[in-house]
């Protein structure tokens, strides 16, 4: 069973995470997003960015390994060969750019147990080192209840 005292606390901030151009570039080309601007440093700068611009979904790349570190804690008790993928929502308050260097905050937002299933929603607050916010996401997790022995 998951530990529910983890509900309505905040995981300490991670270390910034620098964005690098590169993964930008491999990402954009991995989901298929051609625009000049997530490729070329010199269509972003003309485009008014100061380096590559992240697609949206990119925040998954240093989120989701932060996630996975926390629902492997045996302290919380996450049955993670077990859970499936509920749903998904990322909310940029500003584009994620090459060079950025980024702290991730978990928020465990709610966990509740219906019909032998465990359904977990946490929020990640992405902001740069200076504190201001750069993305919100929020992700629904699901596992099956151990079955009794």
């Amino acid at each position: 069973m998951p530990n529910a005292a983890y509900v309505g606390t905040a995981l300490p901030p991670t270390a910034p995470y620098r964005v690098g151009r590169e993964k930008v570039r491999e990402f954009a080309l991995a989901i298929g997003e051609g625009a000049s601007v997530c490729l070329d440093v010199e269509a972003a700068r003309a485009a008014g960015h100061p380096d590559v611009v992240a697609p949206p979904t990119f925040a998954v790349t240093f989120t989701m390994p932060v996630i996975e570190a926390f629902l492997r804690d045996p302290d919380f008790g996450w049955d993670y060969s077990r859970m499936v993928h509920g749903d998904q929502s990322i909310t940029l308050h500003r584009p994620i750019h090459g060079g950025d260097d980024l702290v991730t905050t978990i928020h465990v937002e709610d966990l509740k147990t219906r019909g032998g299933s465990h359904m977990l929603t946490l929020r990640c607050e992405v902001a740069d080192t200076g504190g201001e916010p750069v993305a919100t996401t929020r992700l629904l997790l699901v596992t099956a209840a151990q079955e009794a022995s």
